[in-house]
């Protein structure tokens, strides 16, 4: 018996481990990340991004929650009713820890309760052609 494919063979040194690759192939930012990028200033710029032809969509379409980008606004409104979206919407409704509540839990204070955030999924806008007529009176 030979080693295994995944971590190559004495013959070959040119072969990487797959595992690594692998571990960092899905990965997403993480919550503490994602509630930094929902402060007011943060999400305006991300939800009003310049045209990026090297981004799905062009960088137009993101979902400020789960990090993605998506190719036009109704697969982004789709997103938003799918389990992973309201799962990452639950997941964030706690308030991220700080190093004052680790120096608390660690007996350096008096116990605070954990807080909770409120967490409503983006507003979206509509792309609108055409503006609706509006209604002139003539005199």
């Amino acid at each position: 018996m030979g080693k295994s494919c995944s971590y190559g063979s004495h013959k070959s040194d040119k072969k990487k481990h797959i595992a690594k690759t692998w571990k960092t192939k899905r990965k997403t930012k993480d919550l503490d990340q994602i509630h930094s990028d929902m402060k007011p200033e943060t999400a305006a710029q991300l939800l009003k991004q310049e045209v990026d032809f090297d981004v799905t969509g062009c960088a137009q379409h993101y979902c400020l929650h789960c990090a993605r980008y998506f190719v036009d606004m109704r697969s982004l409104k789709e997103h938003f009713r799918t389990k992973l979206h309201k799962k990452r919407l639950k997941k964030l409704r706690d308030e991220p820890y700080t190093q004052a509540e680790a120096d608390r839990a660690a007996g350096m204070g008096s116990y605070i309760p954990h807080k909770k955030v409120e967490v409503k999924t983006q507003p979206v806008e509509e792309d609108m052609d055409e503006e609706p007529p509006t209604l002139n009176p003539v005199t």
